[in-house]
């Protein structure tokens, strides 16, 4: 297991660094597949968790939406 980011995990974080700086909250899986052109939500399910190994975000326990990032 890598100590850095895939180039599709570096995507997801460009993406979820623009909707906090647009909206103040991170964004839906759906937006994230939709802005990082993934036609399967599934496939951004994942990367949020492999990134909060990674330490790039950390995660409120108890609400949805609640990814915070870390660098």
């Amino acid at each position: 297991m890598s100590d850095s980011p895939t180039e599709r995990q570096v995507q997801i974080l460009r993406c979820m660094r623009e909707v906090i700086a647009e909206t103040g909250e991170a964004p839906p899986v759906a937006e994230i597949a939709e802005r990082v052109g993934l036609s399967s939500k599934s496939a951004v399910h994942y990367q949020p968790g492999r990134l909060q190994q990674l330490g790039s975000v950390t995660r409120g326990p108890h609400r949805h939406k609640t990814y915070r990032l870390v660098r």
